[in-house]
């Protein structure tokens, strides 16, 4: 996957892309699977907004059933089990638990009606993705960081995780192995209109400052919170923030879903690369979506929510990372973003751009089936989608199972620790195979960046040389969530920017300037 600006200028495409996160690299993917002639812009890095900062779930939205948005549930569930199938490696399965406590604003009874509901709306599932009920001593010894004192029970059910920045990458690697123009940092500055119509657009390469112009005979504006931003954006979208903390260690080895007693939202408590994350936080957004930090009352909202629960209280001290972003809602007059509809819809400017708004990541497949749908009638072409259950370009071709055993084998005979291994193959599926090449050929590319982090030195070459990265950001943000998983500091940065330098072509004065820039940025991610 390589980063190429000139394989834009004076390209003539059926169908634009701008927007390089979940629901621009779906589309992108699935019309070059139809057989478009396909262009894809991100003015950033890929996945570098709203879909580097979810939640890192795949479910169905369990929270949902309380505004009776059954459609939705079943649409997400349905997804669910497709991306379960289709991409084992990606999407793997997370067990969730839900304490009952006396006075709980859900008591059993509801929260048993609720699971039975949600696993009848899944359809036909293996036993064991069932949801089940615990006693209180059952329960707390699943669980034992959550405090005991009023525990009556409680249950568990089966969603799934993934890593989203992992899986757009993966996505726009499909779409430009499938002939796709894929270009990040690549910034739309004007559409091109005759007749009143979009016809193409002029982008500026983020990079040399060059520019071309591009003829597409469709558009489609994926650029999520920064179309939610502009005049038209604004009759049809709302704006929500949404933060996370990164604690450290895990909780445990499930996750839990939880009720802030401040506000009675749901949040999270997630085990991640063998850290915890902490989310969300939900309320609107009205400034620079160029600009969405970290702020101390985001930080105290999660920490007071979950404190509530643990036997040992977290403080800020334990905060070892943190990251906001916007969600794009369609337009609402309900009072709380909690309360706004995650549907998804598409918008169709007077000039025939289409716009992308709403949805999840775990729905977005489905959402830009029906953009490259309406692409399609546009341009006259009758191919159907070919995206739901096809096998992800980086899934193992034999069986999963026996692959998976194999390379754990493989990597433990050279070196690399279980839990870095399990991470490696999440991350890579198939391709780790390379990976596990070089570290046969260099033995020393098996051990950890950071001894807290199951991340090794072979990924880290490897994304560098493969991944289409151009800042140092780009590698330890998004290729790799190491910035948001670990303390990291200038010695770090410099002895990381100096291993890839010769990969990426950095000489001492650019090597300079990213850790500058990242030193700089630290207060945006902790």
């Amino acid at each position: 996957m390589k980063r190429n600006f000139s394989s834009l200028q004076g390209r003539k495409v059926d169908l634009l892309v701008c927007g390089g996160g979940i629901y621009g690299a779906w589309a992108a993917y699935d019309a070059a699977l139809r057989g478009l002639s396909v262009a894809i812009v991100e003015q950033g890095d890929w996945a570098s907004a709203t879909s580097s900062a979810s939640s890192k779930l795949i479910h169905g939205g369990l929270r949902y059933l309380e505004t009776y948005d059954f459609k939705l549930v079943r649409k997400a569930l349905h997804e669910r089990q497709m991306l379960l199938e289709a991409a084992p490696h990606r999407v793997w399965p997370l067990r969730f638990g839900v304490p009952i406590y006396e006075g709980s604003r859900i008591g059993a009874l509801q929260m048993r009606t609720g699971l039975g509901l949600y696993d009848f709306l899944a359809g036909s599932l293996r036993q064991d993705f069932s949801h089940c009920h615990f006693s209180r001593d059952e329960f707390a010894g699943r669980f034992p960081s959550l405090a005991a004192d009023k525990l009556k029970g409680g249950f568990t059910y089966t969603d799934a995780q993934t890593d989203d920045v992992r899986l757009v990458l993966e996505l726009v690697a499909g779409a430009a192995a499938a002939g796709v123009a894929c270009v990040n940092y690549c910034k739309l500055t004007g559409l091109i209109e005759e007749g009143g119509q979009a016809c193409g657009a002029r982008v500026r390469d983020e990079v040399s400052g060059c520019s071309a112009e591009i003829r597409a005979r469709q558009i489609v504006n994926a650029a999520g919170q920064w179309a939610a931003a502009s005049e038209q954006g604004r009759k049809w979208c709302r704006l929500s923030k949404g933060v996370h903390l990164v604690m450290a260690g895990e909780v445990a080895e499930e996750a839990l879903l939880l009720t802030a007693q401040s506000d009675g939202r749901v949040f999270f408590i997630i085990p991640w690369y063998g850290m915890t994350l902490l989310g969300t936080t939900d309320k609107d957004y009205s400034g620079d979506p160029d600009h969405v930090g970290v702020e101390p009352d985001d930080v105290a909202y999660l920490l007071a929510a979950a404190n509530h629960y643990l036997k040992l209280a977290w403080t800020e001290k334990d905060v070892i990372g943190s990251f906001a972003g916007l969600r794009v809602l369609k337009r609402s007059d309900d009072a709380s973003p909690s309360a706004v509809s995650r549907g998804w819809e598409m918008k169709t400017a007077g000039n025939g751009v289409h716009y992308s708004i709403g949805g999840k990541l775990t729905s977005a497949r489905e959402d830009a089936a029906r953009i490259v749908d309406a692409v399609c009638a546009q341009l006259g072409s009758s191919v159907p989608c070919l995206t739901g259950g096809r096998k992800f370009p980086w899934a193992p071709e034999a069986s999963y199972a026996s692959w998976l055993n194999a390379a754990l084998a493989r990597a433990r005979e050279l070196g690399v620790d279980p839990a870095s291994a399990k991470w490696l193959l999440r991350r890579h599926g198939k391709r780790a195979g390379e990976i596990l090449c070089n570290i046969e050929s260099d033995r020393r590319l098996a051990e950890r960046i950071v001894p807290a982090l199951p991340l090794i030195l072979g990924d880290l070459l490897f994304c560098a040389r493969n991944e289409m990265v151009v800042h140092l950001e780009d590698l330890l943000r998004r290729r790799m969530p190491l910035l948001i998983l670990a303390k990291v500091d200038e010695a770090l940065l410099r002895r990381i920017a100096a291993s890839v330098a010769p990969v990426l072509g950095w000489d001492e004065v650019a090597v300079n300037r990213e850790v500058g820039c990242l030193m700089g940025n630290q207060g945006k991610n902790h």
